[in-house]
C-alpha cells in the first residue's frame, strides 16, 4: 500500500521556516538567553532579581541610565536644529553651492564613528591642533573629554538622517496645499506653523527616534570621548570587561535595561506616528525660490562653512595618516610613509580580517535578505508575518549587547562559537541585515504579482519562477543591498569589540586600541585605509551601476 505525505501548502514555507530558524538562533536565543542570565542567581540557580536590585540602588548604574537618555535627548535636538533647517532651506531656496551643500552631508554616513571620533580628537583633544592654536591667541576651549565631545561629535555625525528624512518629506508634499494657505490670506510664517510643520510631524518624529536610538546604541564616540561620563553602552562593555570570566550579572542587566529602552522609544513611535500620518494627493512638490542679494550671500556663506565641517574628519584623519609621530605626539608638517608602511605590510592582519568578515557578512547577509524580504512583500502565511517582526528586533539591540548575549549563547554546551571568526562574522549578519532587507525589498513592491503568477501558469514552478522571473528584476536592489552591507560591516565595532580575541581584531577594533594607547598617526593610517575600502565600491557603484544606495536608510 502506498502511503503519500500531504503536500505543503506552499513552497516557501520551508524557507520561510529556515529564515526563522537562522534567527532564532541569533537573535531570539541569545536574547532569552541574556535575560534568563540577568534574573537568575549564580550561585543558587534559581530566580532572583538581585541584580536589578543593584542597578536601581547603585548610583553608577543610575547615573549611567540617566546620563544615556540626557545624551540622545540632547543629541535629537542638535540633529533636528541643525538637519530640518538645512532640509528645509536645500528644498525650497536656489542658491550658489546648493549642489555640494545637498550631496555633502552623505559623508557623514560614509564615515565611520570610529574615523569621525578620532578627527575631532585629533583637532579639539587635549593635544588637538585648533585646541593649541586657540590658546595661543587667549580662547580656552572645555575638554573635549565628556558631554562636550560627546554631543559634539554625536550631532555633526548623526544629523544626516534628519536631513535626508526631512527632505524627502518636503519634497512629497502637494504644492497646492500651501499655495491655498497663502490664497486663504496666511502669512509665510502661519502657513509653516498651521500647514507645513504638522504634515511634515510624522516624518520629523520618525527621524527625531532614528536618531535617538543611535546615540543611545552608540559604542565608540562614548568610549573614545565620554572621559568620566557613564553612558549605557560604555558601562556595559566595561563591565563586561570586570566580569570576564565571572559572574555576569550586572553586564547581563546592563543589556536587558539597553534593549528596553530602545524598543520602549520604538514602541512609542509607532504610535504616535500613527495617530499623526496624513495623506495627500501626489502632486507638484512647491517650487523652489531663487535667492538673492543679502540672502544669497548669507545662504552661500552657510554653504561654505558647511562643506568645511563635513569635510574635516576625513580631512584630518588623511593629513594624520602622513603625519610623523612620536608616541602620542603628532609633529605636524613633518610627513611619512612609516605609518601607511605599518599598516599595510607590517601589521596588516587587521585588514584582511575586515575584509573577510566584510565578505562572510555581506554574502550570507544578503542571500538572506533576498529571500526574507521576498516572503514578506510577496507572501502571506503565518511563518513570513512572525518573520516580518522578527527579521526587525536587532534594530533594538545596541551591538555591545548583542556581543554580549552571543557570547552567553555560544560559550559552552554543544555548540561553543566563541573564540572563532564565526561568531564575529554572525554578530556583523544580525547587526546589518534589516537595513539590507529594507534595500532589497525596494524593487518588489513594484514588480507586479501577474508577472510570476503568468510565469507559474505556464508550467514552470514556484520556486523556479523566483530565480528566471523575480530576481533578475531584484538585481540593481541586491546589488545595493550587498554593497550596503559590505560598507557598514567594514565600519562595526560596537558587538565586535566583545568577540574578538588574538589576532582576529579588525581595522575598527586596532584604531580604538591605537587611539586609547595614543598613538594617533597609527589609527590615521587604518583610518585611511578604512575610507577607501568603503567609498571605492560606494563610488563604483553609483557612477557605473547607477544604484541609490542611500535610499534605503
Amino acid at each position: 500500500m502506498n502511503i503519500s505525505l500531504p503536500r505543503l501548502r506552499s513552497p516557501w514555507l520551508i524557507p520561510a521556516l529556515l529564515c526563522l530558524l537562522v534567527l532564532v538562533a541569533l537573535v531570539i536565543w541569545p536574547l532569552a538567553s541574556m535575560f534568563y542570565q540577568s534574573a537568575i542567581d549564580p550561585q543558587t540557580g534559581q530566580p532572583s532579581l538581585a541584580g536589578f536590585r543593584t542597578f536601581f540602588e547603585n548610583p553608577r548604574y543610575v547615573n549611567a541610565f540617566i546620563n544615556t537618555l540626557i545624551l540622545g535627548a540632547v543629541s535629537t535636538a542638535g540633529c533636528v536644529l541643525l538637519g530640518a533647517p538645512l532640509a528645509y532651506i536645500v528644498a525650497r531656496f536656489e542658491f550658489p553651492g546648493k549642489t555640494i551643500v545637498a550631496l555633502l552631508p552623505l559623508a557623514t554616513i560614509i564615515l565611520p564613528d570610529i574615523v569621525v571620533s578620532q578627527a575631532w580628537l585629533m583637532l579639539l583633544g587635549n593635544n588637538g591642533i585648533a585646541r593649541h592654536a586657540l590658546e595661543s591667541i587667549g580662547i580656552d576651549l572645555p575638554s573635549f573629554y565628556g558631554w562636550f565631545g560627546m554631543t559634539f561629535v554625536l550631532i555633526l555625525n548623526d544629523y544626516t538622517y534628519v536631513y535626508i528624512g526631512m527632505l524627502a518629506a518636503l519634497k512629497a508634499i502637494d504644492g497646492a496645499i500651501e499655495e491655498a494657505a497663502v490664497n486663504l490670506g496666511a502669512s509665510s510664517l502661519r502657513r509653516t506653523l498651521t500647514v507645513t510643520i504638522p504634515v511634515l510631524a510624522p516624518a520629523l518624529l520618525i527621524n527625531a527616534m532614528i536618531v535617538f536610538t543611535l546615540a543611545v546604541d552608540n559604542f565608540s564616540i562614548p568610549m573614545i570621548l565620554g572621559g568620566r561620563v557613564d553612558v549605557l553602552s560604555s558601562l556595559t562593555y566595561t563591565t563586561f570587561l570586570s566580569e570576564m570570566g565571572g559572574n555576569p550579572i550586572m553586564q547581563s542587566v546592563l543589556g536587558v535595561v539597553s534593549v528596553v529602552l530602545v524598543g520602549f522609544v520604538l514602541f512609542v513611535q509607532k504610535r504616535v506616528v500613527e495617530r499623526k500620518i496624513y495623506q495627500m494627493p501626489q502632486g507638484r512638490a512647491p517650487l523652489s525660490v531663487r535667492a538673492k542679494g543679502l540672502s544669497s550671500i548669507l545662504l552661500t556663506l552657510w554653504a561654505i562653512i558647511f562643506v568645511a565641517f563635513s569635510m574635516i574628519p576625513a580631512i584630518i584623519v588623511l593629513i594624520g595618516a602622513f603625519t610623523k609621530s612620536r608616541g602620542p605626539v603628532m609633529q605636524y608638517g613633518t610627513w611619512t610613509l612609516e605609518n601607511m608602511d605599518r599598516a599595510l605590510r607590517t601589521a596588516p592582519e587587521p585588514i584582511i580580517n575586515s575584509l573577510m568578515l566584510a565578505s562572510v557578512a555581506a554574502i550570507a547577509g544578503t542571500c538572506f535578505a533576498t529571500i526574507a524580504s521576498y516572503l514578506i512583500v510577496k507572501k502571506r502565511m503565518l511563518a513570513v508575518t512572525i518573520l516580518d517582526y522578527v527579521v526587525m528586533l536587532p534594530l533594538a539591540i545596541s551591538g555591545t549587547v548583542l556581543g554580549i548575549a552571543l557570547i552567553h549563547t555560544y560559550n559552552s554546551g554543544a555548540i561553543i562559537l566563541t573564540g572563532t571568526w564565526v561568531i564575529m562574522a554572525a554578530a556583523l549578519f544580525v547587526r546589518k541585515v534589516p537595513f539590507s532587507i529594507r534595500s532589497a525589498s525596494a524593487s518588489l513592491y513594484s514588480i507586479p504579482d501577474s508577472i510570476e503568477e503568468a510565469s507559474i501558469n505556464l508550467g514552470v514552478s514556484p520556486i523556479a519562477s523566483f530565480f528566471k522571473v523575480v530576481l533578475p528584476v531584484m538585481k540593481p536592489a541586491i546589488l545595493g543591498a550587498a554593497i550596503l552591507m559590505w560598507v557598514t560591516s567594514l565600519a562595526e565595532i560596537s558587538a565586535t569589540i566583545v568577540l574578538y580575541y588574538g589576532g582576529m581584531e579588525t581595522m575598527p577594533i586596532q584604531m580604538f586600541r591605537q587611539i586609547d594607547a595614543g598613538f594617533l598617526a597609527r589609527a590615521s593610517a587604518y583610518g585611511v585605509i578604512l575610507m577607501v575600502v568603503i567609498i571605492v565600491p560606494i563610488y563604483l557603484a553609483v557612477r557605473f551601476l547607477k544604484l541609490d544606495l542611500f535610499s534605503s536608510r
